[in-house]
């Protein structure tokens, strides 16, 4: 979503540069630095080292005392971000919410203090839905009018059907006729890849010759490779690792399948219907998501056969979208000026108060 935002931004006027908490390269470290933006890096956030994280965020204002906007991304840990933001004097501070749920878990002790930790921190409160907003802002304060919906937007004109890409992104997965099932997303709980390679097991109950595309990377691919191994689905899947040409391989797809436990408003669904496609969903995801009319929603207590059901009635054309995506706020050759203008408004409003 991000880097969405960034590729359409006016440089001359706005530059990104990223605090991020890992030691190794990410994905987008070569363009970002092609971009002009610089990278920063912080440790993990992490219950036993919350104490030296806070002196390092202090340290970094201190070292860096130029910086008049804080965009944070981070969900609740954004609390300590604004709480540093706001000593060191940043006049826009923006808290960004983009899940909607995380159930209960180990983990949910330390939410919650991230949670009381915001206080009136942030200048701003953003989110990617309305349901994000509520999740981590609280009700009251999403109801009052001062959470800001930043769609995740695209470029949609990227997206866009082109039968001559469908062709070749085909002949690369070895696809023909098939019938192909997409799925993006990282290899991790909440993504809930076992429960999607049940749901395909069901489709090839239907239709024998089914493909099945995975793109992305994460811890879980290893126990994910061996049911796919299992299961004896090895020649009817396609994993394809991290990609750089999400707008590409998305022609080549049928139908996405994205059975997610919980989401904010995944940009990758966006993406999916701005390349036409019809998407079967979790009923955990929000209504918002549906933008274009494309999302079929399904409830994660079905079973894998009813799914496949859904799957085999699905419309399998690619629709025409651009419009709809452009009207509801879904580009960034319009949202990103859009916040541009934000961000130079209110660092100016902050400022001045």
């Amino acid at each position: 979503m991000l880097m969405n935002y960034y590729r359409q931004m006016d440089r001359s006027k706005i530059q990104f540069d990223f605090i991020v908490h890992r030691t190794e390269a990410g994905h987008y470290d070569r363009e970002i630095e092609a971009l002009g933006g610089r990278i920063y890096r912080m440790p993990a956030i992490r219950p036993g080292n919350y104490m030296q994280y806070f002196s390092q965020l202090d340290q970094f204002f201190r070292d860096y005392p130029h910086y008049k906007v804080v965009h944070s991304h981070i969900n609740e840990n954004s609390s300590f971000v604004m709480r540093a933001a706001r000593k060191a004097g940043v006049p826009c501070r923006i808290m960004h919410s983009h899940l909607s749920d995380l159930g209960i878990d180990k983990k949910l002790p330390f939410r919650i203090y991230a949670r009381l930790a915001m206080r009136d921190h942030p200048s701003s409160y953003f989110a990617c839905s309305e349901n994000a907003g509520k999740w981590l802002f609280g009700r009251r304060l999403a109801d009052s009018g001062k959470v800001t919906v930043l769609h995740n937007a695209v470029n949609v004109s990227e997206f866009r059907f082109n039968a001559a890409v469908r062709e070749q992104i085909r002949n690369e997965i070895g696809a023909g006729d098939r019938l192909v099932i997409g799925h993006i997303g990282r290899f991790n709980e909440q993504k809930n890849h076992d429960f999607l390679l049940d749901i395909f097991k069901a489709v090839l109950d239907k239709e024998p010759d089914a493909l099945l595309v995975l793109a992305g990377e994460g811890h879980l691919r290893p126990a994910i490779e061996k049911k796919i191994e299992r299961l004896g689905l090895t020649g009817s899947v396609r994993l394809l690792g991290v990609r750089g040409d999400v707008a590409r391989l998305l022609q080549g797809f049928d139908l996405f399948l994205f059975p997610s436990l919980f989401e904010g408003l995944p940009v990758v669904l966006v993406e999916a219907q701005a390349a036409g496609l019809t998407c079967i969903v979790s009923d955990t995801i929000t209504a918002e998501a549906d933008v274009t009319g494309r999302l079929q929603f399904v409830g994660l207590k079905q079973p894998p056969e009813y799914w496949a059901r859904q799957i085999a009635a699905a419309s399998r054309e690619h629709a025409d979208t651009a419009e709809s995506l452009r009207k509801r706020g879904y580009d960034t050759a319009t949202m990103a000026k859009w916040l541009s203008d934000y961000y130079m408004n209110h660092a100016a409003e902050a400022a001045a108060r």
